[in-house]
C-alpha cells in the first residue's frame, strides 16, 4: 500500500491546477493519475484558439495552454504517473489503479476528483434507424481529425448545438467537407453564441432550432437523416419531416460528468449537474475528497476550470494540515425561478468571511431579468441581465460582509426575477 497525502485523479487542465496550486501551498507528497499517455486531457486535441482570455491574457490553442500547466507541473517535480487507470475510490480514501506495472494499491489522507466529462452517446437520446457506419460523437470526430487525420465524412449533418459540435462544423468545412445543416431539439443553443458567429454564422451553416433526427436511413454506410421540427413538448410533428443526404451525422447533445469513481465511493451526486454535490471548500459528502472543473459541472472556458482547480487544491491543502475536528452545520442553496443549479449547493456555518463565488446555470433564456441572492428573505445580492442563457454559465462573486450574512442564514435563495 503506497501512501500520499493528496491524490489527484485525472491529467487534464483541471488536474495539473489543482497539483500546482496544492504545491504552492506546500504539498510535496502527492501523485497524479492519467489514465492516458499524455497529461493535458481533452485540451491535446482541441487545436482551434480561444483557450486563455481569463487565464493568461492572450489566446492560445488548447495544446498551448495545456503545455503551460504541463510545463508548471514538471518545473516543481510533482510525480505523476501515465498510462494509469484509477478502478476504484472507496469512502476510506483508498485507491485501486491499473499501470503498466500491474495493480497499486494507494491510501491518501485527500483526493482530488478531476475526471473530466464523456459525451453523451447515441443510446442516449433513442435515434431510430439502421447503425450503419458514419455517426460520431463529435468528440471522436475531433480526435479523428485533429490527432489522427482522418476524415469521418464529406457531406455532414451535425445534431445538437454543444460548442464541440458547432467547432467541429467548421472543422469540417477547413477539411473540405460540406456541413448541411446543425439541428438543434432546443429552441436555443447550448453553446457560446461567439461560437455560433465564428462557427456557423461565418461560413453560411444553418441552424435549425426546435428540430431533431427522427431516423438514420442506409445499410453499410449513413445515407440521409430525416429531421423533423418538434412541439413545445420536445414531441416529433412528423408531417414536418425532411430528409438530407448525407454520409456522416455527428452528435453533439451533451456531456456527462464521469462520475463513476465518486458512486462508487457513495459521494452524493447531483440529479442535475450529475456531479458530486459540493459545500464551499468544493468537499463532497465524504470528508476528504473533492471534486473540481467538468467532472463536478460542465464549464463553458477551460479558464474557469482551473480556477476552480486552483480553489480545490487550496482547499484539500488545508484540510490534509487543519487542526479542526469540527463538523459544520451547512445550508443548502435553493435554486427558484429559472435558476436550475448552483455550486457550490452547500454553504458551511462558520466563521470564514473571505469572498466567495457561486457558479450556475439557467433552464432556458431570460431577457431582461435580475440574478438575486437572499438570505433569510432578505436581497443579499442583485446583478440586472440583459440576458441569460442556458449555454452560458453565470457567476456571483460576493464580498466578504455578503459571505457572512450568507453563512448565517438559515434559509438561502438564488433566483432570477423579471423587469419586464
Amino acid at each position: 500500500m503506497e501512501k500520499y497525502n493528496l491524490v489527484i485523479v485525472g491529467g487534464g487542465p483541471a488536474g495539473l491546477a489543482a497539483a500546482i496550486s496544492a504545491y504552492d501551498k506546500g504539498e510535496r507528497n502527492m501523485i497524479i493519475l492519467e489514465r492516458e499517455p499524455k497529461l493535458g486531457g481533452i485540451l491535446n486535441q482541441c487545436i482551434h484558439n480561444g483557450f486563455g482570455l481569463h487565464t493568461f491574457n492572450e489566446e492560445l490553442t488548447g495544446p498551448e495552454y495545456a503545455q503551460r500547466y504541463i510545463d508548471e507541473v514538471k518545473k516543481r517535480n510533482i510525480k505523476y504517473l501515465l498510462n494509469t487507470t484509477v478502478i476504484n475510490v472507496s469512502d476510506k480514501k483508498e485507491i485501486k489503479a491499473l499501470s503498466e506495472d500491474g495493480l497499486l494499491n494507494i491510501e491518501a489522507k485527500a483526493i482530488i476528483l478531476s475526471c473530466g466529462c464523456r459525451e453523451r452517446p447515441r443510446g442516449g437520446i433513442n435515434i431510430a434507424g439502421a447503425r450503419c457506419a458514419g455517426i460520431y460523437s463529435a468528440g471522436t470526430a475531433q480526435k479523428l481529425v485533429n490527432i489522427e487525420g482522418y476524415m469521418p465524412g464529406k457531406e455532414v449533418v451535425i445534431l445538437g448545438s454543444g460548442d464541440i459540435g458547432l467547432i467541429m462544423a467548421r472543422r469540417m468545412i477547413f477539411e473540405g467537407a460540406k456541413v448541411k445543416a446543425v439541428v438543434e431539439l432546443m429552441p436555443y443553443s447550448s453553446g457560446l453564441n461567439r461560437n455560433i458567429v465564428q462557427c456557423l454564422n461565418d461560413f453560411n451553416i444553418p441552424l435549425m432550432f426546435s428540430h431533431t433526427v427522427v431516423d438514420i436511413k442506409g445499410k453499410k454506410r449513413v445515407e440521409s437523416v430525416v429531421i423533423a421540427e418538434v412541439d413545445e413538448r420536445l414531441n416529433p410533428k412528423m408531417e414536418t419531416c425532411q430528409e438530407i443526404k448525407c454520409d456522416t451525422l455527428l452528435l453533439s447533445v451533451g456531456l456527462l460528468p464521469e462520475n463513476e469513481l465518486a458512486r462508487g465511493a457513495s459521494v452524493d451526486l447531483s440529479r442535475i449537474t450529475r456531479g458530486a454535490i459540493v459545500d464551499d471548500q468544493l468537499m463532497t459528502s465524504i470528508p476528504g475528497i473533492f471534486e473540481c472543473g467538468n467532472v463536478l459541472h460542465v464549464h463553458d472556458l477551460v479558464d474557469y476550470v482551473s480556477e476552480e482547480a486552483k480553489e480545490a487544491g487550496e482547499k484539500a491543502y488545508e484540510y490534509i494540515y487543519s487542526s479542526k475536528d469540527e463538523s459544520y452545520e451547512k445550508t443548502l442553496i435553493k435554486t427558484e425561478n429559472g435558476v436550475r443549479y448552483t455550486v457550490p449547493e452547500l454553504i458551511i456555518k462558520n466563521d470564514d468571511y473571505n469572498p466567495l463565488t457561486l457558479k450556475l446555470r439557467v433552464g432556458n433564456v431570460y431577457k431582461k431579468v435580475k440574478l438575486e441572492v437572499s438570505c433569510d428573505g432578505d436581497v443579499i445580492y442583485s446583478r440586472m441581465r440583459p440576458v441569460v442563457a442556458p449555454g452560458e454559465m453565470e457567476k456571483i462573486d460576493l464580498k466578504s460582509e455578503q459571505v457572512e450574512k450568507l453563512r448565517k442564514a438559515t434559509e438561502i435563495k438564488v433566483y432570477l426575477r423579471s423587469q419586464e
